[in-house]
This record gives C-alpha cells, structure tokens and sequence, in this order.
C-alpha cells in the first residue's frame, strides 16, 4: 500500500470518518473510556513490588533527555519538536514515554499511532489501548500490520504507521506480558498476605494470664479483674504479684517472620523478570557495591541499554524517511543523565576528560548547567592545557597558531 494511502487510513482512524462518525468506536467512547484511553492493571495497583519496578523503569526512561542529531550536533525539525515536547495534545514527552512503558511493563506491548496533518507529516502519536491491537501478517506481502478492533468493524494499520514497544516474544510479533510471567509469584504473594492478615484478625488480644489459688465467684473474678487493670495503668504497666496469684505474659507472634522471606523471594522474581538489579526493589541482603556510580552503572548497562535502543531505533525508522537517515538523522537518548555519579567522581571524570583532551570545558560546563565561557570550545593538552592548536616552535619555545 503506498504510503499516502496508508497515512489516510491513519488519519480517518484518527478522525473517525471511517463508516460512521466514530467508525465503529463509540461504545469504547462511553464511560470515558477509548482506544486511546487504556486502562490501569489491577495488578499494578495491589502490589506494591511490580509498582515499584515499573515507576523505576518508566520514570528512568521518560527522565532520559531525546533529541534529534546530526552527526552529534543537535537539530530541530517538525517531527523532533513534536516528540520532544508534545508528542499529542495531551501529553508532555516525559508523559508520553513513561505512559507507553508503564503499559510495556503491564500488558507487554505499548502501542502509539501516528496521526498527519494536511501535508501528511507527523503531527502526533496517540496511545492506544493494547488490548484493541493485534499485530498480523498480510498474506500475499508477508508485511507486518496491526488489527484494530472495534464494535463495527475491523481496521489495519501498517506496521510504519504505529509505534509499538515491546518485552521480547518469540514467534510472531507480539512480547510476552511479565505479568503472565509473574503470575504464580503474584498468586503465591497474595495469599500468603491473606493468610497473615487472618491471622492477624484471628489472634488472641489478651497480654496476660492470671493464675488464682482457689476456685472464685463471677462477681469476685470480676473485682480482681477490674482492680488490675487499674492498678496496671496507674502504675506505667508494673504488677505485684501477690501470694496465690501468678502473672504469666502472653509471648505471641503477631506476623510469622517466614513472611518476610516470601517478601524477598517475590522481589527478587519481580527483579528477574524485569531485567533489574534487586536493589532497586529495596533488597539490600547480599548487595556489594563500591560506589552509588556502580549500582547506576549496574542498572544502566543491564537494564536501560536494551530498552532505550528498542524507542530510539522504533524512533528512527518510523518518525525518519530513508532519505533523512542517510544524511546522518538520528533520535538519541541521553544515558549519561543516569551515569552522572557523585560530586567526586563527577568532578575526577571532568579532570580526566580535559586533560586527555575528550571534552572541551564549554561541553562539561554545558552538562552542569552553566553558561559557556571564551575560550572552551577549544581542545586542550595536558602539558600546559595550551589549545590543542599552538604548537611549540623546537628550541625557542615560542608558540605559533
């Protein structure tokens, strides 16, 4: 299908001109929801583990700044403010990206599609609802397209038209939702939580066991219960023990401390399954890190670097034509923004990079947000940090640009 044919279907999907004026949608525009919309996981809002994992994945990667480059110099074009900035007319980019990974995290695919304008150029990216898409194969060009369910009708959209983010799958094109993986571990957690909670509900209140010599009246039990009471809070708590009375404490646990190692047993699965170090869940047992600089480089090198090369590469291949890659276009995150390390090694770095002539000042004075100075655009070596374009005439010592 060219591709003008292929942004119309886009846009009347869009606009709802397609058979009716909501082309087949309007029940999933009643009670506020849409294919647009989505819905939040139950899972997501029970369990305080998986929420965890994805606030950390998701607010990592919408913190991480994306531009636009060109053989590593910023640009700005139509497309790249739009992305940026204001990916739809209801969302930051920082909302963007972290709504499309929360639901990566959730349901294994996020879906965007991308909306023209006039001149079919990318005007927004709309989330959708991952339950109404279905990625699918056309039989006779073997492309990829994605199947839009609605009330009256079904609609395809080609694969260069979405944006789709996903957890690895195998055959086919659709990622496994972790929380398929999870659910034994989910299962397994909520019930011992209902188990603790009953016994809980379940246990003995009193706190002490009052021996008496001899057989006694409800009425006289009564007296001697009332007296100790009195004489218990009156006191701050201390008892005498009379002759032919004896006070045993009542020793009871209230939460079995086997519950916590299932605590840390569906941590440390939620960790595995989301491809992150265990104590960003708040897991410290068995940790051994030297600096905060390794646990970022940690989480950074085995957890983001995959995830962040599937939305730059989701980025450059749809939100680019071929001919703006082959004249050096590219989307790029910014990782360094989470590798950035304390005030000491930050600063050991930066000394380094000058004096090894990796950076000019003007660039590290960029990164702590700084004004540029006169004079730092320029490389320096490390013998006198004289710009890297005076040269020492041999024997006189006289420099010459």
């Amino acid at each position: 299908m060219k591709f003008r044919n292929r942004a119309k279907m886009a846009w009347d999907i869009i606009r709802n001109k397609v058979d009716s004026a909501y082309s087949g949608f309007e029940k999933w525009f009643k009670g506020g929801i849409s294919i647009f919309q989505g819905r939040s996981g139950h899972t997501l809002a029970t369990n305080e583990t998986i929420f965890s994992a994805v606030t950390r994945l998701s607010n990592s990667m919408a913190s991480l700044p994306l531009k636009l480059y060109k053989e590593f110099t910023p640009v700005s074009t139509q497309t790249s403010d739009m992305i940026t900035n204001s990916p739809n007319q209801n969302m930051t980019s920082f909302d963007f990206i972290r709504t499309m990974e929360t639901i990566r995290d959730t349901a294994g695919n996020a879906y965007a599609l991308k909306e023209y304008d006039d001149k079919f150029q990318v005007k927004a990216l709309n989330i959708l609802d991952p339950t109404k898409v279905e990625p699918v194969i056309e039989a006779d060009t073997l492309e990829l397209w994605y199947q839009v369910l609605g009330d009256k009708g079904t609609y395809y959209v080609h694969n260069m038209d979405m944006i789709h983010v996903k957890h690895i799958h195998g055959f086919g094109y659709k990622g496994i939702n972790p929380l398929d993986v999870l659910r034994n571990t989910i299962d397994f957690d909520r019930e011992v939580r209902k188990f603790t909670l009953d016994q809980l509900d379940s246990s003995i209140k009193a706190s002490f066991i009052l021996k008496m010599a001899t057989h006694l009246s409800k009425e006289k039990k009564e007296e001697i219960l009332a007296n100790f009471k009195q004489f218990y809070q009156e006191n701050g708590g201390l008892l005498i023990q009379e002759s032919g009375v004896e006070i045993d404490p009542i020793q009871r646990n209230f939460i079995d401390s086997k519950v916590f190692d299932v605590e840390k047993i569906t941590r440390s699965r939620v960790a595995v399954v989301y491809n992150m170090p265990v104590y960003m869940l708040g897991e410290t047992d068995g940790v051994n890190y030297n600096s905060m600089e390794q646990m970022s480089l940690d989480f950074v090198q085995n957890t983001m670097i995959p995830i962040v090369r599937q939305y730059e590469q989701e980025f450059n291949r749809k939100l680019l034509t071929r001919a703006e890659r082959l004249r050096g276009l590219y989307y790029k995150f910014n990782v360094n923004a989470l590798l950035r390390g304390d005030m000491k090694a930050r600063g050991d770095f930066y000394f380094k990079g000058v004096r090894s002539m990796w950076f000019k000042p003007n660039e590290i004075r960029a990164w702590e947000e700084l004004p540029p100075e006169p004079g730092g655009d320029k490389l320096y070596r490390s013998r006198d940090l004289a710009p890297i374009d005076e040269v020492e005439k041999p024997g006189k010592g006289v420099k010459e640009t």
